[in-house]
C-alpha cells in the first residue's frame, strides 16, 4: 500500500515539475495570452517569495499551503493555454528532462597570466 501510495506521489511531482518547465517555456511562446502568462508569473513569484499566505513557521499547515497553491496555481495555468501549445511544449520539456546533465564543470584556463 505504501509502495504504490509513494510510486504515485513520484509521479504526480514528475508531471509537476514537467509542467513546470513547459509553463516556462509556455511564458516565452508568443502564442500564449499576456493573461496566462500574468497568471504564470504570479504563481511563480508566491512560490519563491518569503511571504506566505500561512507563515511557514506554523507546523505543518505552513508547508501545507504551499504544496498545495502552487499545484493547484501551476493547474489553473495549464488550464488556460491553449492544448495544443501546451501539448507541445510538454513533449519539449520532457525531452530535456530525458538529456544526460554533467555534474563537473570545467573552466577553460586562461593562459595570457
Amino acid at each position: 500500500m505504501k509502495g504504490r501510495m509513494a510510486g504515485k506521489l513520484k509521479t504526480w511531482a514528475r508531471s509537476v515539475k514537467r509542467d513546470a518547465h513547459a509553463l516556462y517555456l509556455a511564458a516565452k511562446d508568443t502564442r500564449v495570452p499576456w493573461y496566462t502568462k500574468a497568471l504564470a508569473v504570479c504563481v511563480a513569484g508566491y512560490a519563491l517569495s518569503p511571504i506566505d499566505l500561512i507563515p511557514d513557521f506554523i507546523p505543518v499547515i505552513g508547508y501545507l499551503d504551499d504544496a498545495i497553491l502552487v499545484p493547484l496555481g501551476i493547474l489553473a495555468v495549464v488550464k488556460l493555454i491553449p492544448p495544443a501549445i501546451m501539448a507541445e511544449h510538454r513533449a519539449a520539456a520532457a525531452l530535456a528532462a530525458e538529456r544526460p546533465v554533467s555534474r563537473l564543470v570545467f573552466r577553460p584556463r586562461n593562459n595570457l597570466a
